[in-house]
């Protein structure tokens, strides 16, 4: 029996504070001006439960169990096919083939040299050959199951793949073997029980496969092995988008609101002159110096908000290195198209994509945060459509490309097949942007006159094809690498203006 315990004495009740007297106006709004240049301290952060390690950079060192995983040489080749399915059942493990082959040199070495004692060296590997043949607590059935909690990231992030294995008897310890996918690499391997987790880095964009797992279960005494495989499925690897903030616009606007000045008059927050006064227009609009000056009422007259039609045009003709750097020219075009959807969906205005080379791909304009996934979605598999094709542009619906939108024609120009896209587009009277993909000239013999005198044919050929493009009336700004900025600066001197060829 508990005793009861004491009930501790009600505390006090506060005595009531007195009541602030009220403060003046004048000292009211001083306090305010005052708090407002005082430092506001950051709320504090709450606590993540679960904590993601951080992305090793390409080329670091692997732990060794993510190269035991990989195989015998710790490296995962992007050309390489996953190896062959092992067969069903039980097999001989690693260490039942030592045993075994310590036994047959055994009795190998008595019979040569009729010394029977050698014998004695292989009682001891086949009692546990014998032993491990007639045990029955191995699964006869085992199923595996592959989670991979997120199948879209970015270039660089890391993806979770969980593999858990049920079985129905003994099972000494699981040794799983991956294979990743081209566009993935592996960089954790953590074995708990019948679960295995596996850490991924996304290495490069496109819709690839994560790869496949290969787990051997071995039984208690580790003679024996089991494989059964599991397949991880396809994920979704989205190029980080270049950086801008600049929207050049063309010089006709849709007639749908949006945040850019068009020339048209309107409803906007720009003044662009005064015009008389009409009966029934608001007074606060009147622009008293005009009518003092004039002596008839003028009103401000304020140019309308519109929004832009945006289109960008992928080059997905051929894919080619940097001899210097090694970058390839259809990353780099993609994050820049990246960038661009991104920066004109910022500004609310409606973006489309069009990708030729191989397979045609196209979506129609449009508009939202939600977008720029879909937009980046319609080109994840340009890179495995790649064909010795030209496509018809006019067999586009008119959704895809509407008149008078802005198209950004992201390129490295390294295919005349391009041109003739260019071509066709400035007929149908489109403002075109080219942003040039640099590409990097090719190596030659500083002491070989012929490959320097090549390679200077080659420089200007390229400035032929940049002449020709500006002579029909098409801008061409180069990518620098660092931000879209940069390299759309020079178009906010003017509108830009479609021209006929």
């Amino acid at each position: 029996m508990t005793t009861p315990q004491p009930v501790p004495p009600p505390s006090p009740e506060p005595s009531p504070e007195p009541r602030p007297k009220p403060e003046r106006r004048s000292a009211r709004r001083a306090a305010e001006r005052r708090a407002t240049f005082e430092p506001v301290p950051a709320a504090p952060r709450s606590p993540t439960p679960t904590v993601q390690a951080p992305v090793p950079p390409p080329g670091a060192p692997v732990s060794a169990a993510v190269r035991r995983a990989l195989g015998r040489d710790g490296e995962a080749r992007a050309d390489s096919e996953p190896p062959s399915v092992r067969p069903e059942g039980w097999r001989p493990a690693e260490r039942a083939l030592r045993l075994i082959t310590v036994a047959v040199v055994a009795v190998a070495a008595a019979v040569l040299t009729g010394q029977p004692w050698l014998l004695a060296l292989a009682a001891g590997p086949a009692a546990l050959l014998l032993l491990s043949g007639s045990a029955g607590s191995r699964p006869s059935r085992s199923e595996v199951e592959a989670d991979v909690p997120s199948r879209r990231c970015f270039e660089g992030e890391p993806l979770t793949a969980v593999v858990t294995v049920a079985f129905d008897g003994l099972v000494g310890w699981i040794d799983p073997g991956v294979s990743p996918g081209p566009g993935a690499e592996l960089v954790s391997v953590q074995v708990s029980g019948p679960v295995v987790t596996l850490g991924f880095a996304a290495r490069r964009w496109g819709r690839w496969s994560l790869g496949v797992v290969d787990l051997d279960l071995y039984d208690a005494g580790g003679l024996a092995r089991s494989t059964v495989r599991v397949d991880l499925g396809e994920v979704e690897v989205f190029p980080l988008p270049a950086d801008g903030s600049f929207t050049p616009i063309p010089v006709r606007l849709p007639d749908r609101l949006g945040e850019h000045t068009a020339r048209q008059t309107g409803e906007g927050i720009e003044v662009i002159g005064v015009r008389p006064h009409v009966w029934g227009e608001r007074q606060r609009r009147i622009h008293w110096p005009s009518t003092t000056r004039r002596g008839s009422i003028q009103i401000n007259q304020f140019a309308a908000e519109r929004a832009a039609d945006a289109v960008i045009l992928l080059d997905a003709f051929a894919d080619v290195a940097d001899p210097v750097t090694g970058r390839s020219s259809l990353d780099e075009s993609l994050r820049v198209a990246a960038g661009l959807v991104r920066t004109y969906l910022r500004s609310h205005d409606r973006v489309g994509i069009v990708s030729v080379g191989g397979k045609l791909y196209w979506l129609q304009p449009g508009m939202g945060d939600a977008y720029f996934y879909r937009i980046v979605q319609t080109v994840l598999d340009v890179r495995r459509d790649l064909a010795f094709n030209t496509p018809d542009l006019n067999r586009l619906p008119p959704p895809a490309l509407p008149h008078g939108a802005l198209v950004y024609a992201v390129t490295p120009l390294a295919d005349n097949r391009i041109m003739e896209v260019l071509g066709g587009l400035a007929e149908r009277g489109n403002p075109i942007v080219v942003v040039e993909v640099p590409i990097g000239d090719p190596r030659v013999s500083a002491s070989d006159a012929v490959e320097q005198l090549a390679l200077r044919l080659w420089r200007l050929d390229r400035e032929a094809v940049r002449y020709s493009l500006v002579e029909k009336g098409i801008p061409v700004v180069p990518w620098l690498g660092e931000t879209l900025d940069l390299s759309l600066a020079p178009l906010l001197r003017s509108r830009l203006q479609g021209r006929v060829s």
